[in-house]
């Protein structure tokens, strides 16, 4: 079983980027399970969402305690939650954030990637200016870190998902891609793999 927690604002799309991503895996042959746990339901407040992937049936009704990666999309997050609680020892955080992974020290002993999905939300017009939607964007920099679906079931699901803008959509997921490995740590051994 391999667990996902999405941390984000009202308003960024991370319930609907844990339901796509949940859609790619679907199709490449794994039972999941996706669902939001919410605080105040508004714009900008804090919500998570979760998705538990296996290629066994999932009987487990509960939240994601322990997850092996955490998806953030929005960085204030970082200073206000602990979004690495639980995480597994050497699991994957993927940020939304100009920084590069060594501007950030916050996450020793786990694998600590980046992307600025802001930029290329922006720059594809997801969103506006002061609210970027920026879930499709970070959801392809998640697929060059996990590879265990396929891009090509990423933009699947995008196309099923998300019927506004879709062709920006897969152009930010494409771009983000792209541009995640280009920002990973130097230091970072899993740089040769994910290429």
């Amino acid at each position: 079983m391999f667990e996902i927690r999405f941390h984000g604002r009202g308003g960024q799309g991370a319930v609907v980027a844990s339901k796509i991503l949940a859609l790619a895996f679907f199709y490449d042959g794994y039972y999941v399970q996706s669902f939001p746990v919410f605080g105040l339901e508004r714009r900008g407040a804090p919500v998570a969402a979760f998705l538990r992937v296996d290629k066994q049936p999932i009987r487990l009704r509960t939240n994601v305690y322990h997850p092996d990666s955490v998806i953030v999309l929005d960085e204030t997050l970082i200073r206000f939650e602990n979004v690495a609680d639980g995480l597994k020892e050497n699991g994957d955080i993927l940020i939304n954030t100009r920084k590069n992974p060594s501007e950030i020290d916050s996450f020793n002993g786990y694998r600590v990637f980046t992307v600025n999905a802001t930029d290329i939300a922006l720059k594809y017009c997801l969103g506006n200016i002061s609210s970027p939607i920026v879930n499709t964007a970070i959801l392809g920099a998640y697929l060059r870190i996990n590879r265990k679906t396929k891009f090509t079931s990423l933009e699947r699901a995008l196309r099923e998902e998300v019927k506004i803008n879709t062709k920006d959509n897969l152009l930010a997921a494409r771009e983000a891609y792209r541009k995640c490995n280009m920002l990973m740590s130097e230091n970072n051994s899993e740089k040769k793999t994910a290429k």
